[in-house]
């Protein structure tokens, strides 16, 4: 960091720019009280332009002055200007209104200002503890000799006997309300700070997203040689190290039972009265939620990626069909040009290529099969069939399965597809399940993890036991489920 570095940063970094400018308070609070507070990812242009100007509204009411005079639109197109950066401002595939974010950037700075706030104490003990166990988990994690690693888990398990024989005795050590609330807090900016972390993520990938685009617009060499860049850029950030980790965290949160325990343990964090004092904000106890909405939108982006490429191979094979179709109708039209006047010193040609006849590619005479023909007359048969199997065809009703389901989402955020069943059980066997996969997938009513599976068993009508293994389904209220 010497003096070239931070004085280039603070003309090109959109954070550090923020920092600086005169309406960085309008600026910093705006965004935080409408985006990052409520953990709103994105807001079109009409509902943002009306919360930015009562915004304006209250500021200028408690104002002697009028210190921002001008209007909310100009407001919103400068912050989304190049120059600034502090929002995005783009156009959804599905959608002729422009939507605007918050950059990466101007979430760092904000997360910057908020830090600067006066605290009732600064937790060491709690930091501490924790660099001392990701050092040993590190060291643990690294350490290839197994009588080192036996005797490390041997300790372990020796303190954790130590301490069933303390809590049977009475002489539990618990913690008092200073190390709770340390703890808590700590625990509540680290989980604020995941959210920051997945902008950033969808930032990485979505420059990957424009980079793709610029360079299948002025490619004009062959599709192997775009691919392959494409492909190899995206395998690049998928298995970088930030890749990996969001994919862990991503697997660790999809997991029911992760969730399961992570909703207990906030219950109970937040029923302590230690904890209760500090009168947390009531979504703290929903974060995983919104963890989960933050991810899928990650998600999405990375789908985009995919569509565009799909895209880019249907748009050149199109062009090499036409350019073949063109080069065919000009020989047609060269053809019926010389048809009536040919060329002088032409030559006669019986076909447009030779042709090869090898005596051993001849198949041998094989007689033909003759069908036989029954010409009796065909009279009306005597078996005893019932026709009421013609009407017994399996029906799924899929309005039932979503009234289903929003019961389910009204006393939950989310549910997984076994937890679902076990409420309601298959009737229609194995056709009413492939249903329940077809509005998880099709309808966007659901998130379905391919890595990991579940068993799911019914009954059919003739009392036959049936079990079937579906990739892992979860559905949340987040995905249009009203």
């Amino acid at each position: 960091m010497n003096h070239d570095y931070l004085t280039r940063l603070r003309r090109t970094h959109p954070a550090w720019r923020l920092l600086v400018a005169g309406n960085a308070p309008l600026v910093a609070g705006f965004i935080h009280a409408t985006f990052i507070e409520p953990n709103r990812r994105v807001v079109d242009e009409r509902e943002l332009a009306g919360e930015l100007d009562d915004y304006l509204e209250a500021v200028r009411a408690e104002a002697t002055d009028d210190p921002y005079p001008r209007r909310a639109m100009d407001y919103l197109n400068d912050w989304a200007s190049d120059e600034r950066g502090w929002l995005r401002r783009y156009y959804p595939p599905s959608s002729d209104e422009a939507h605007y974010e918050p950059t990466p950037s101007a979430e760092q700075a904000i997360h910057w200002l908020a830090g600067l706030e006066d605290r009732g104490f600064v937790g060491a003990e709690s930091r501490l503890k924790v660099v001392f166990d990701l050092l040993r988990e590190i060291v643990h994690g690294s350490e290839t000799d197994p009588e080192v690693r036996v005797a490390e888990l041997e300790r372990r398990r020796a303190a954790i006997d130590a301490e069933i024989d303390a809590v049977r005795e009475g002489r539990a050590a618990l913690m008092d309300a200073t190390q709770l609330r340390e703890r808590f807090l700590q625990a509540k900016d680290t989980a604020g700070a995941l959210l920051a972390d997945f902008r950033q993520v969808e930032q990485n990938f979505r420059d990957l997203d424009r980079q793709v685009r610029e360079r299948i617009a002025g490619q004009d060499g062959s599709r192997a040689e775009v691919l392959d860049q494409v492909f190899g850029q995206r395998d690049a950030i998928t298995d970088s190290d930030q890749g990996r980790s969001f994919r862990a965290f991503w697997d660790f949160l999809m997991s029911p039972r992760h969730q399961e325990e992570l909703t207990l343990l906030l219950d109970q964090v937040l029923a302590l009265e230690p904890v209760a004092e500090l009168a947390p904000d009531p979504r703290v106890r929903r974060i995983h939620h919104d963890w989960m909405a933050a991810g899928e939108v990650t998600q999405r982006t990375v789908a985009r990626l995919s569509e565009q490429l799909r895209r880019y191979l249907d748009d050149q094979a199109w062009l090499e069909n036409r350019r073949i179709m063109e080069i065919l109708r000009n020989l047609e039209r060269h053809a019926i040009a010389v048809r009536e006047t040919p060329p002088p010193d032409g030559m006669a040609l019986d076909e447009s290529a030779p042709r090869i006849e090898l005596p051993m590619e001849r198949p041998l005479f094989s007689p033909p099969v003759q069908a036989a023909i029954d010409s009796a007359d065909v009279g009306a048969g005597d078996a005893d069939i019932d026709p009421g199997v013609l009407f017994e065809q399996v029906y799924v009703d899929r309005e039932r399965l979503r009234a289903q389901l929003r019961r389910a989402l009204q006393t939950r955020r989310q549910i997984a597809l076994t937890e679902l069943l076990a409420e309601h059980p298959l009737e229609e066997g194995l056709a009413e399940l492939v249903a329940w996969l077809s509005m998880a997938s099709g309808e966007g009513l659901g998130v379905i993890d391919e890595e990991r599976e579940h068993t799911v068993e019914w009954t059919d009508d003739d009392g036959h036991r049936r079990r079937a293994t579906v990739p892992a389904v979860i559905f949340t209220a987040a995905d249009g489920v009203e």
